[in-house]
């Protein structure tokens, strides 16, 4: 078993920017990643300083060559099946994926910077407009869908808050429930104070033709032509290993952490989407890597001067 300084999981903008900043420090790291994006299926990111409008693989695929220059930098091709505490480090294994080897590497430091797995409401068709027509990101893809004829579509109760901000490019919108999501009786008069509606009938499919999509079918047959918007998934940490170890998370599920992404498990540390408060625009993503870089290297002196 190979032993690193840190451990990162994930080559998201999170895990890149930790990693980059890591390796500059003079720290050996190990970038695990199974190629698996939640934003796989989204042609462009947006917002992220330099390289808006950039395929998310490629935003990777650069991050990843500038890390991959130093020569502390090691890179493994792997889905992380397990963290021990093993004394004062940690033990990961798992297995190779795309032809790699198992991974069995001992690091004295973990960044948890895998993001998160998302489940989208159940309704036929949904998936096929989802990165292209539909997007979870209000803040990522907005302004591509100004003006136009949008839904939100989810099943929670924060509906009318993300519907709020969907306002800010078009009010052209409708908010569907499918019989599930909770819209009060206030929230909806202040959506249609703005000339948003909710519609709260079940949804029978998400319909399109000639590449697009086209419109809302109900249940009870009615059409809604709209051309696009946004949903609202679930969110959990994409990272099951973790489930085995004892690390405080919030009601949602994501990991808590300090201003330096310490985590309540002394060692481990965690940054981007898994972290609260959940989803978020890329480039924030890659300055929680940075800070949780800073701070993995200075505890990281402070425990070798205390051993001198």
């Amino acid at each position: 078993m190979n032993d690193v300084d840190v451990a990162v999981i994930g080559a998201g903008p999170a895990g890149l920017s930790a990693a980059l900043n890591l390796v500059r420090a003079r720290r050996s790291t190990l970038l695990i990643d199974s190629n698996r994006p939640r934003n796989a299926a989204t042609l462009a990111s947006h917002g992220f300083l330099t390289r808006d409008g950039v395929p998310p693989l490629e935003l990777r695929r650069l991050g990843r060559e500038e890390f991959e220059q130093y020569s502390e930098a090691s890179f493994h091709a792997a889905s992380v099946d397990a963290i021990v505490p093993d004394g004062e480090a940690f033990a990961l294994t798992g297995r190779g994926v795309r032809g790699a080897p198992a991974l069995a590497v001992r690091a004295r430091v973990v960044v948890v910077a895998s993001g998160l797995s998302e489940t989208l409401p159940a309704i036929p068709g949904l998936r096929a407009w989802y990165g292209t027509q539909l997007h979870s990101c209000v803040e990522c893809d907005g302004y591509e869908k100004a003006d136009a004829g949008l839904v939100l579509i989810g099943e929670t109760d924060d509906l009318a808050d993300r519907a709020l901000t969907v306002s800010q490019w078009s009010r052209d919108l409708i908010v569907f429930t499918n019989g599930v999501g909770t819209v009060t009786d206030d929230e909806e008069a202040m959506l249609l104070a703005l000339g948003v509606t909710v519609e709260r009938r079940p949804i029978a499919e998400i319909e399109g033709e000639s590449g697009s999509m086209t419109a809302v079918r109900l249940e009870d047959g009615t059409v809604i032509p709209r051309a696009g918007g946004f949903v609202r998934p679930l969110w959990r940490p994409s990272l099951t290993a973790l489930d085995a170890l004892d690390v405080q998370r919030d009601a949602e599920g994501l990991i808590v952490v300090d201003t330096g992404g310490r985590t309540s498990l002394g060692g481990l540390y965690a940054a981007g989407d898994a972290t609260p408060p959940g989803p978020q625009q890329l480039i924030v993503a890659a300055g929680e890597g940075a800070l949780v870089a800073a701070a993995v290297n200075v505890d990281l002196l402070r425990s070798d001067a205390g051993r001198g």
